[in-house]
C-alpha cells in the first residue's frame, strides 16, 4: 500500500513542483505575479469548454506516442523514437491513396490508419531487432532512426509526393472528404480521442489478462528468469515494439486525417518527444496514460492564452514540460525509501531536556 502511494504521489508532487516553479519562471518573464501565471494556465487548460476541445484535441496523439514508450518498456527496453514512428505513419496515410484507390468512407478511413500502423510498427521494430540481434544499445538507435525518419518525410513530401499547388508549404495530396476523420458529435475533438482511450484500455487489460502480455511482462521484469522457463524474449520484445510503434504510427495517420489534411512540417510537433514524458510520469502503466496525456495536453492548449494575455512565447509551455521531466527523474531517488525516516532521526538526535535542580 505504501509503494501504490508513492507510485502517485510522487508524479504528483512532481507536477505540482514543476507548474510552482514554472508560474515564478513566467512572472519574471512576464512582469507578472505567479499566481496570475497559474491561472491563466488553468483558463488555457481546462477553464472553458473551448479549452477543453483544444486539450483533447493535443491529449490524442499524446496517448498513443506514450504507449510506444510504455509498451515496449514493459519488455525491458527505453525506445524514445517516437516521433519517427508517428511522421512514418502519417506519411504512410497519405501516400496510400497516391497507390491504391480508396473508398471514401469508414472502409478508406481504416485503410489509412493501418497503413500508418504497419509503418509505425515497422519503424519501431527495427530499433527491437538491432537491440535483439546485434546488441546495438535501443535508445540510441531509436532516436537516430527518428532523424532518419524526419529527413525521410521531408524527401518524399518535398519531392515524389509534393502537391504542385502547395506553394508556400510543401504538402501531399489533400485526402478526399470521406478519408477524415470527424469530430465527436459535432466538436472539434475528434475520433482519435476515441482510438487513443481504447488504445489505452486494450492494451493494459492484454498486459494484465492475457499469457502474452504477462509474458512481456516477465521478460522485461526478469530477463533470466524468462530464459530459465523458456519464453521466447526476443519474439515477445519485438512484439511489444511492433505494438507501440503502431500506436504511434496511428497517431500519425489521425493527425493527417483529422487536423492537417494531408501531410506536412506542421506533423512534426514534438508528440513523439511529449510521449516520453506521458510514459515516465505514468510509470509505463497504459490506464494511467489517459489522465496524464490529459494534463499535458492542456498545458500545450494553455501555450496560446499564454502569448496573449502575458506576452511570453507560445512555446513557453516547453519550458513547463522540460522542469516536469527533470523532477520526475529527480524523484526516482526517492522511490522506495521511507520521506519521514530522516525527520524521526532529527528527533531522536535531539537532546533530552535537563531537570530542573529543586530547592530542599
Amino acid at each position: 500500500m505504501r509503494s501504490m502511494g508513492q507510485d502517485l504521489a510522487l508524479p504528483v508532487l512532481s507536477i505540482a513542483a514543476a507548474v510552482a516553479l514554472f508560474g515564478v519562471f513566467a512572472a519574471v518573464a512576464a512582469g507578472s505575479s505567479p499566481p496570475e501565471v497559474w491561472a491563466v494556465l488553468y483558463q488555457g487548460a481546462f477553464g472553458s469548454w473551448f479549452s477543453w476541445q483544444n486539450t483533447l484535441q493535443r491529449a490524442a496523439p499524446l496517448m498513443l506516442t506514450a504507449l510506444c514508450v510504455a509498451l515496449p518498456a514493459r519488455a525491458g527496453l527505453v525506445i524514445i523514437g517516437g516521433e519517427g514512428a508517428l511522421v512514418l505513419g502519417g506519411l504512410a496515410a497519405a501516400a496510400l491513396p497516391y497507390a491504391v484507390a480508396l473508398p471514401e468512407n469508414i472502409a478508406g478511413t481504416v485503410a489509412i490508419c493501418l497503413a500508418g500502423m504497419v509503418a509505425g510498427a515497422l519503424w519501431i521494430m527495427l530499433a527491437g531487432a538491432l537491440r535483439q540481434y546485434r546488441g546495438i544499445n535501443e535508445t540510441i538507435s531509436s532516436l537516430l532512426l527518428a532523424y532518419v525518419a524526419i529527413g525521410l518525410f521531408k524527401h518524399l513530401v518535398e519531392g515524389p509526393l509534393r502537391d504542385p499547388a502547395s506553394l508556400n508549404k510543401p504538402s501531399t495530396n489533400t485526402l478526399a472528404e470521406g478519408l477524415r476523420i470527424g469530430g465527436i458529435a459535432g466538436s472539434d475533438v475528434h475520433w482519435g480521442l476515441a482510438l487513443g482511450v481504447a488504445a489505452c484500455v486494450l492494451l493494459a487489460l492484454w498486459l494484465r489478462w492475457t499469457p502474452t502480455g504477462f509474458s512481456v511482462r516477465v521478460v522485461g521484469g526478469n530477463p533470466r528468469a524468462a530464459q530459465l522457463v523458456g519464453l521466447p524474449a526476443t519474439r515477445l520484445v519485438l512484439l511489444a515494439c511492433a505494438l507501440g510503434g503502431a500506436c504511434a504510427g496511428l497517431a500519425g495517420a489521425v493527425e493527417v486525417a483529422a487536423v492537417h489534411t494531408s501531410a506536412n512540417a506542421s506533423l512534426i510537433a514534438g508528440y513523439g518527444y511529449a510521449g516520453i514524458l506521458v510514459a515516465f510520469i505514468a510509470r509505463q502503466n497504459p490506464l494511467a496514460v489517459i489522465p496524464v496525456a490529459i494534463l499535458f495536453g492542456g498545458f500545450g492548449a494553455a501555450g496560446s492564452l499564454l502569448q496573449r494575455r502575458l506576452g511570453l512565447p507560445d512555446a513557453s509551455v516547453l519550458v513547463l514540460q522540460g522542469i516536469a521531466f527533470v523532477l520526475i527523474l529527480a524523484s526516482e531517488a526517492l522511490r522506495g525509501r521511507d520521506w519521514l525516516t530522516p525527520l524521526r532521526r532529527l528527533r531522536s538526535d535531539k537532546p533530552a531536556p535537563a531537570l530542573k535542580e529543586v530547592q530542599p
